[in-house]
């Protein structure tokens, strides 16, 4: 794996809504290095592109209420533990659990393994609420992937909360997760 600045040299074999991540980017003058990698499935791989970003690469979960008529993706650091209960006392919302791949592709023109804030962009109608782990916050950098799970993106957290949020209309609700940081294997290969 290689760290690049900025988009990729060809578009040939990318798909549209990666192509689209790097226009928009490009278009709000947001700076952004870039590592191309085969899909992420364990823990191990996650940390071999962490540490080739320089950055601890975000945790999204995209999750909705049971009857389906609220979506969210959460932001937190990939190294905390998701409680279902504690997240759904702060945003009043029971029984959560994670959004089917349907609603994944069809809200944020995502697939499973690569959802990311850059999939806001494509939610046109709001229908998918952000929610931000307030240690996601304080971090200069994140890391996400450009709606793909084959290449990751490091992005000024200031860059993302005051230009490219904006432009997408979605607002974030900080929340606190207390979840102790794990080093248990998670299945990334949903999300």
């Amino acid at each position: 794996m290689e760290l690049f600045k900025g988009r990729p040299e060809s578009v040939e074999g990318r798909l549209p809504r990666e192509i689209r991540t790097y226009d928009l980017l490009d278009e709000l003058g947001i700076e952004y290095y870039r590592t191309d990698h085969e899909r992420a499935d364990n823990m191990e791989a996650c940390n071999e592109i962490d540490a080739v970003l320089g950055v601890l690469i975000c945790k999204n979960l995209f999750l909705c209420n049971r009857q389906k008529t609220n979506f969210y993706l959460l932001m937190m650091p990939g190294d905390k533990k998701f409680k279902t209960k504690e997240l759904s006392s702060q945003i009043n919302s029971a029984r959560l659990s994670f959004a089917d791949p349907e609603d994944m592709l069809k809200y944020l023109d995502i697939e499973p393994g690569a959802v990311s804030i850059m999939g806001l962009m494509n939610d046109k109608e709001h229908k998918v609420q952000l929610l931000i782990d307030e240690d996601v916050l304080v971090g200069e950098e994140i890391g996400c992937h450009p709606c793909v799970c084959t290449s990751s993106l490091k992005l000024k957290t200031a860059d993302v909360i005051e230009k490219y949020l904006p432009v997408t209309g979605h607002e974030y609700k900080t929340v606190h997760l207390v979840g102790e940081a794990t080093h248990v294997e998670f299945d990334y290969s949903g999300y």
